[in-house]
């Protein structure tokens, strides 16, 4: 009777028989020594037949039709001595290979701290297929960093972009985060953001997560929609451990700008309710309140010979973010060759930012004098009565909150010689703001009223000004009259994402290695959607100045002053107080509630078939993916009516269908001549779809002129890759590895600004939009290098290094025959981490250097958006002072790096950009038990 309902349950979980044995198999686990840890990665091999397997997460591995015999088995994981194990298989039945691998060294070096992190990082690396880097958590639940993105900075080949002063998105090899696709337990993310498909990973907490692997290269099972990498992150499964486990830790946090204590707090656990099923997940909570002081400018332009800012802004953020994560997972062994699993994410990202500015616009001025270090501004007219500038002084209320939601359900079949696993998925993405003020906006223009500015450039981070003359004029309050305000009351944009896939594989035992033939399909459908509607005011029936919403300035920047400022709060107030005297403009409220709306369906039909030979010394995966894509684009193109009797544009829905046929094939090479040598050779095809926002329908213009437009021609990146390389693994606890790749694109995607451009018999000031270039290509090398140096006397044998360096070269060609680097691909990155543990101790200093990049692409090469290259430094520390307590202390960003972009105008960098954060303190306990 039990027998027939495991068989029952293996085919509801796997519509396969999974329980019928076969004559002559091995099969095992391994764990660590001790009887914590369930070690992946760990490479086992029949060494008569001189065949091979890996471990699963849980520890399993199995082979199939296996001679009756007396054999030896080997297993080898990085950090831990080689094992040897004679086992005899029957002529039916099966036999046991169980193995409990020590450390080096001994004691608990794979399962806990920096090192043990590093041994199975390194094991997952070393067995992968193709190009891989890992980051895994140890078996008290230490990851390296606070959050996704923060950890894989430390990773070879892998940079983040700042937001804000915190890591959010990716960069793999140096290229843009576009290029990149992330997954959860399996499931394609979605993104929040309406503009976007890369995914801010600032989003997940560490705290629930067990791995990352980013996988730099692609096999014809995995999805094909990559050319950086595909980043898949996995959460905690009851199996990755033998024994419960729970974990609290409780954390504040500290900026040096806001002067403000937050609270961090986590749990999570792993309980296995018998041997057969297990429940694990956890919850976290995040707030964080910082401070970033920034100038911006809206570009540059010269009169005279003289350079000078078209309009400088003075920005003061103060921000409050909280984070809350939860993740809940189920997983089954159906029966001794099937595993089930139900797995389920929720993470919130809430975001209250608050900006003061104070905005200097010149755009109209005529007396105009100084050199390349400094201009003298004047608001004096010409005899036209032309000439002066405006000074404006706003507030950004703004309240945002994204969510990601994704769950899966499936199971895995393996009884050495049939493998079938199948997947199911939904995810949803949403980002939205229900009540914003964005901006309120007081303005004063001053036209002959003996205002006299100078400007310092000496400094291009940060120019500087003084009043020669009005500056009582300048700081009064009460001239800053009520000029416009633009209140959000919906900006929803929502992504989500259906899937479904199955695999089959069979595999033939042969002489001297295994042969796998396999097959899947996979289908997606997706939709995303932005909804905005705004309500625009320009005129207030009664007084309305800066004086009556008046605040205080914590601006830090040294020698500038952002003049008076509104309050944090009192815009607001005075809004919901007053509503019904600020007088709407209909026009401009329809049209920008129309111009951003659009709606997208992707579906994506995907089907592949590989051949695999498997040995001890080589492995090799080819085949051919086909992945058929289907659009339906929908949107709002905007016509300007001249006639006042009309309330608002023309808006007309427009709808556009589009399909195509990408066929990818790929061929990998693994070859492992000794056990602590590999050597690695991969060639494929890739493809990165468009941005749907980018190819949405829709147009729009703002009040300067300024018009953005959507392009549904766009058609996809089309990438060949080639990566080859090699890595040489230590007898301690280490590596060395040194690789190259090469990629050559077609159609790559390129946002350029056109000034004084004409489209469709209309010349707009500014006209942004995205098109295909020709051709681009992309070359560079990455190494690495990490080693645990327990063979060193006490008390060096504590340190421990992490080192990798990449350097990338990208050239294309845009539609004027300009050559470009390809935006966001810096030509140099670097990490380094330096660490220490030995008894109590856990030290870990940690550097990160990103080459500067092309950011936006300008009409010319002196409007070319550049951000300057960035080296933040960090440092973590932990003292144990129990098996079950240990106390943390990390400081962020302590060398307070800063954010710089610029354009190169007039022989010299220009100033578009300047952003100044200050270092985050974070001191907890964490209690394991």
């Amino acid at each position: 009777m039990r027998s027939s309902i495991r068989v029952l349950a293996g085919l509801l979980a796997t519509a396969s028989s999974a329980t019928i044995a076969h004559a002559g198999e091995i099969s095992g686990s391994i764990h660590d020594a001790t009887g914590t840890r369930s070690l992946q990665a760990v490479s086992v091999r029949i060494l008569e037949l001189d065949r091979s397997a890996r471990t699963d997460r849980s520890g399993s591995y199995i082979f199939a039709d296996v001679p009756a015999g007396t054999y030896t088995l080997e297993v080898s994981y990085v950090g831990a001595e080689v094992e040897r194990k004679a086992v005899t298989v029957p002529s039916a039945g099966r036999a046991a290979g169980d193995f409990d691998l020590a450390g080096i060294g001994g004691g608990d070096i794979l399962v806990i701290g920096q090192a043990a992190n590093l041994s199975s990082a390194l094991s997952r690396q070393k067995a992968a297929d193709g190009v891989i880097s890992v980051l895994t958590r140890d078996a008290i639940g230490q990851f390296p960093d606070q959050n996704v993105a923060e950890s894989l900075r430390r990773l070879p080949g892998v940079n983040i972009l700042n937001d804000q002063g915190e890591g959010r998105f990716v960069s793999v090899r140096g290229l843009d985060p576009e290029l990149n696709a992330t997954s959860l337990n399996g499931v394609r993310v979605p993104a929040p953001e309406s503009d976007v498909r890369s995914v801010a990973l600032d989003v997940i907490s560490s705290d629930t997560i067990e791995s990352i692997e980013v996988k730099k290269s692609l096999t014809p099972d995995m999805d094909a929609d990559t050319i950086g990498a595909s980043v898949e992150i996995k959460t905690t499964s009851a199996f990755d451990r033998k024994k419960d486990y729970y974990a609290a830790r409780v954390e504040g946090s500290y900026n040096d700008y806001s002067g403000d204590v937050t609270p961090k707090g986590s749990f999570d656990f792993s309980k296995r309710l018998g041997d057969d099923f297990g429940i694990s997940g956890g919850i976290s909570y995040y707030k964080r309140s910082f401070e970033t002081d920034n100038i911006e400018t809206g570009g540059w332009d010269s009169a005279d010979d003289v350079a000078y800012a078209e309009a400088v802004e003075y920005r003061d953020y103060d921000v409050a973010r909280e984070r809350l994560n939860a993740t809940l997972n189920f997983d089954w062994r159906v029966s001794d060759t099937t595993a089930a699993f139900v797995r389920g994410n929720w993470s919130q990202f809430g975001d209250h930012e608050y900006r003061r500015r104070t905005t200097f616009d010149f755009g109209d001025s005529t007396d105009i004098s100084g050199n390349g270090a400094s201009a003298r501004i004047s608001d004096a007219l010409d005899a036209n009565d032309e000439g002066g500038f405006t000074i404006e002084r706003d507030l950004k209320d703004r309240v945002e909150r994204q969510r990601i939601r994704t769950v899966s359900i499936g199971s895995d079949t393996d009884t050495g010689t049939w493998k079938f696993n199948w997947h199911a998925s939904y995810a949803k993405s949403t980002e939205r703001e229900n009540f914003s003020l964005d901006p309120l906006r007081f303005a004063h223009d001053f036209e002959g009223d003996g205002v006299v500015i100078d400007w310092d450039y000496s400094d291009p981070r940060a120019p500087l000004y003084s009043l020669s003359s009005g500056a009582d004029d300048v700081n009064d309050a009460t001239n800053y009259t009520f000029d416009k305000l633009e209140v959000t009351t919906l900006s929803d944009s929502r992504d989500r994402e259906y899937a479904v896939k199955a695999d089959l594989a069979r595999t033939f035992a042969m002489g001297n290695g295994d042969f796998t033939i396999q097959a899947g399909a996979k289908q997606r459908w997706r939709k995303k959607s932005y909804d905005f509607n705004v309500s625009v005011f320009k005129d207030y029936d009664g007084d309305f100045t800066l004086a009556d919403v008046l605040g205080e300035q914590t601006y830090r920047l040294r020698g500038i002053s952002l003049g008076p400022v509104a309050s944090k709060t009192g815009p607001r107030d005075f809004y919901l107080a007053n509503e019904g005297n600020f007088e709407l403009e209909a026009y401009d409220t329809a049209n920008d509630s129309a111009a951003d709306d659009y709606a997208i369906r992707e579906d994506i039909t995907a089907a592949y078939l590989l051949g695999r030979w498997d040995s001890a010394a080589l492995r090799v995966i080819g085949g051919v993916r086909m992945e058929r894509t289907k659009n339906v684009l929908n949107g709002n193109v905007l016509t300007e009516r001249d006639d006042d009797d009309f309330a608002s544009p023309l808006i007309e829905p427009v709808r556009f269908k589009r399909s195509y046929t990408d066929w990818l094939p790929s061929l990998t090479l693994r070859l492992a001549p000794q056990d602590d040598l590999v050597f690695r050779a991969a060639g494929y095809k890739s493809l990165v779809r468009p941005k749907l926002s980018d190819m949405a329908p829709r147009n729009a213009v703002n009040e300067d002129n300024e018009a953005v437009f959507g392009n549904p021609d766009l058609k996809p990146y089309e990438a060949w890759n080639a990566d080859i390389g090699f890595e040489y693994y230590f007898s301690s606890n280490g590596a060395v590895s040194v690789g190259g790749f090469y990629k050559s694109i077609r159609n790559y995607a390129v946002t350029q600004t056109f000034d004084d451009f004409t489209f469709q018999e209309t010349t707009y000031d500014e006209l942004r939009t995205t098109i295909n270039g020709d051709s681009a290509e992309i070359v560079g090398v990455e190494a690495s290098y990490s080693q645990v140096y327990s063979m060193l006397p006490a008390p060096l044998d504590g340190l421990l290094t992490q080192l990798n360096y990449t350097y990338t070269y990208s050239k294309g060609t845009l539609a004027d025959g300009r050559t470009i680097s390809l935006p966001s691909s810096s030509k140099n990155t670097f990490n380094a981490v330096l660490g220490y543990e030995k008894g109590p101790i856990d030290l870990r200093l940690a550097g990160t250097y990103r080459d500067r990049y092309l950011d936006e692409i300008g009409d010319g090469a002196d409007e070319d958006r550049w951000v300057d290259n960035h080296f933040q430094l960090d440092f973590s520390g932990k003292y144990k002072v129990s098996d079950f307590l240990r106390f943390t202390v990390d400081v962020i960003n302590i060398n307070n790096a800063k954010y710089f972009a610029y354009q190169n105008f007039a022989g010299a960098q220009r100033l578009l950009q300047f952003e100044k954060y200050g270092p985050t303190f974070k001191f907890g306990a964490r209690l394991t038990f």
